[in-house]
């Protein structure tokens, strides 16, 4: 049955046009912002906010909404451009907007959206917000390619991960593993947190399903401070769950002391473990009374002159290990790092909690671990094997031979780290030729950072052309700065590495809870399937934070 043609006169019926060309190209980009994907607060919200990020790109639009609730976004194009163009660029946008669908240009044959006038399903039309005059002045001097490129421009991280995403689909599908939905993580409570929409067979009222939400972030660590931010920004759903802002501000402090006491009575349940040893061989805990501590100042001193030999000297003889030795390069970082942050210098730290600073998989640092104790040369040291659970100890110190060099240069300013969580989406030669900026005595040119990362100058360069994307970096008169404006917290989530991350730390809680269960099946009942495997307790969320800083040592504590 052959399309009927758009023509003069208005369909007496529900009608839509397509959104496609005969050659799949599209004249015109459509959004629409659905009430089946989200509440109506949301669909609101992402309307404002597409809105102000069209017009901070120069983009002009067109807007109407519909009998539902429903809201659509046109962008007339002056170039067209082709299908698969629209479409990643559409489905980029679905993950700013969770109310967003992008099915209209997902499919090239049947892709339709309702126009300004047409009937509505519902009953009614859909209503022109666009005053008619300006909607007709945007639809005759369309939008040029240089808003367009300055809109992809904006969108470089959700551009980014949305091939990401789609690359791991296609690799899954192969694999036989039924996909996740678009959009990264679909845990129930994140896909209510953003959208609004629950599950009526398992939460009674928007009351119930609010608290589920409220009591995961009491569980994970965030305040009441960080929750009332992100009502306002990546968590919309919840807000609107609350129906208005008035109602919001006068339940949320009571909702929130609610959460926090379940939580506590939560951790004040028996678990039913024993805490007397296992037997005559299992390790006595350390009374102190024979070991030298450091003191706190003292670590922080040790890892000072440490820093200075690993820029100095371990950097340089890594780099002959190939690729293998930019993973021990950052591992060293990493022992570093939770060696400030824990400040101390016996650490019994697991596989998988270096996993989760480095972003990588734990049977990989196992692997790593005894080689960094023999390229170390004497700076790590082990001092007992993992039993039960406990991990391999490591005493770390600086050796004697390495102890005029170290004070001989002066300590950096700044902070050391293993990965940041935006380094887990760009990289680990990214991760370095960041650090060298950020913590380089001077501002460097670009053979400087080559020099200084021992790294080659193609992996440099293309490292600094994608950080340089992302604004996180800039070059003013050949010399490579860091740009203060950007938020490493914020680019993280936005390229997903924080959803990855919050993942990674769920999937070695199960792990390790099925450890225990193993360990503890002679001596107490073996933990239920809930409590080893529970989706809706299990998902990490991370608490936000200003500072990227903070967020490091939130991931090592929660780790």
């Amino acid at each position: 049955m052959n399309p009927s043609k758009i023509t003069a006169t208005l369909p007496a019926k529900p009608a839509a046009v397509p959104v496609h060309g005969a050659d799949g190209s599209v004249a015109t980009l459509c959004l629409d912002l659905d009430t089946s994907k989200a509440l109506q607060g949301v669909v609101d919200n992402d309307a404002r906010r597409l809105g102000e990020l069209l017009e901070n790109c120069g983009i002009r639009y067109v807007a109407d909404f519909s009998p539902s609730g429903g809201r659509h976004l046109y962008i007339p194009l002056a170039e067209r451009m082709s299908g698969p163009e629209a479409r990643e660029l559409v489905e980029a946008m679905t993950l700013l907007a969770p109310s967003l669908d992008p099915s209209p240009h997902q499919n090239v044959t049947d892709g339709c959206i309702r126009v300004p006038g047409s009937a509505h399903k519902a009953g009614g039309h859909q209503i022109l917000t666009t005053p008619l005059t300006t909607a007709y002045d945007i639809l005759r001097r369309r939008n040029h390619a240089i808003a367009v490129t300055a809109l992809r421009l904006r969108l470089a991280p959700e551009l980014q991960r949305a091939r990401e995403l789609k690359h791991r689909t296609a690799k899954m599908t192969v694999h036989g593993i039924r996909p996740a939905p678009f959009g990264g993580s679909q845990s129930p409570l994140r896909v209510l947190a953003r959208t609004g929409l629950y599950d009526t067979a398992k939460y009674a009222s928007p009351s119930e399903a609010r608290m589920a939400v409220l009591n995961h972030f009491a569980a994970c660590g965030w305040t009441l401070d960080q929750v009332r931010l992100e009502l306002g920004g990546q968590f919309p759903g919840l807000a609107a769950l609350y129906t208005n802002r008035d109602r919001q501000e006068r339940l949320i402090d009571s909702e929130w002391a609610e959460a926090c006491r379940w939580v506590q009575k939560r951790e004040d349940q028996p678990t039913g473990r024993k805490a007397a040893r296992i037997n005559d061989t299992s390790p006595p805990e350390p009374t102190g009374g024979a070991i030298k501590v450091t003191s706190k100042a003292g670590v922080h001193q040790l890892v000072n002159d440490l820093e200075n030999v690993l820029y100095a000297v371990l950097d340089h003889r890594l780099k002959e290990c190939g690729r293998e030795g930019l993973s021990l390069r950052l591992l060293l970082r990493a022992v570093l790092g939770y060696m400030r942050t824990m400040e101390t210098d016996l650490l019994d730290v697991g596989c998988r909690t270096f996993a989760t600073a480095l972003g990588k998989h734990h049977g990989t640092v196992a692997r790593l671990l005894p080689t960094l104790q023999k390229a170390s040369d004497g700076i790590l040291t082990k001092v007992s094997d993992a039993r039960g659970r406990n991990a391999d100890t490591y005493l770390i110190q600086l050796p004697q031979h390495f102890e005029q060099l170290a004070r001989e240069l002066s300590w950096r300013t700044g902070k050391i780290h293993g990965i940041r969580p935006v380094f887990r989406a760009l990289g680990d030669v990214a991760a370095l030729v960041y650090e060298s900026i950020e913590r380089g005595r001077l501002s460097p040119t670009t053979a400087a950072i080559v020099r200084s990362t021992n790294l080659s100058r193609t992996a440099v360069e293309t490292a600094l052309g994608a950080m340089s994307s992302y604004n996180m970096i800039e070059r003013r008169h050949g010399l490579w700065r860091i740009t203060a404006g950007t938020s490493l917290t914020a680019l993280a989530r936005r390229l997903g590495a924080l959803d990855d991350a919050a993942e990674q730390i769920s999937r070695h809680r199960m792990q390790r809870a099925a450890w225990h269960a193993w360990l503890d099946r002679n001596l107490v009942p073996e933990l239920a399937e809930h409590e080893v495997e529970d989706p809706d307790v299990d998902l990490y969320w991370i608490p936000p934070s200003e500072s990227e800083l903070d967020l490091v040592g939130t991931l090592w504590r929660v780790a």
